[in-house]
């Protein structure tokens, strides 16, 4: 039986078929690059965020490249010091 998934919640498989729940913490898109991220952390480690590129099915693809990368690291920086989100947590 399948657990329903909340709002912000998300299931991620590895290649060996292991199915992860992660919370979102928010998505972003890249216009330039066409492509749309999402950021997601496991519930029982907030501190540890990841970023994955989603496409329009849904699918989830893990980013190697150096410069989206950087990329997610400044766009999470930046969500993180955001005084309206400090004012949330």
């Amino acid at each position: 039986m399948k657990k329903e998934l909340g709002e912000n919640e998300i299931q991620i498989y590895d290649e060996e078929g292991n199915e992860y729940l992660f919370n979102i913490l928010f998505t972003y898109e890249n216009e330039e690059r066409g492509a749309e991220y999402v950021f997601v952390y496991d519930p029982a480690k907030p501190e540890d965020i990841f970023v994955m590129k989603y496409n329009e099915d849904g699918e989830l693809f893990e980013v190697t490249d150096e410069e989206e990368l950087a990329e997610a690291d400044e766009v999470l920086g930046a969500y993180e010091e955001d005084p309206k989100i400090n004012d949330i947590k």
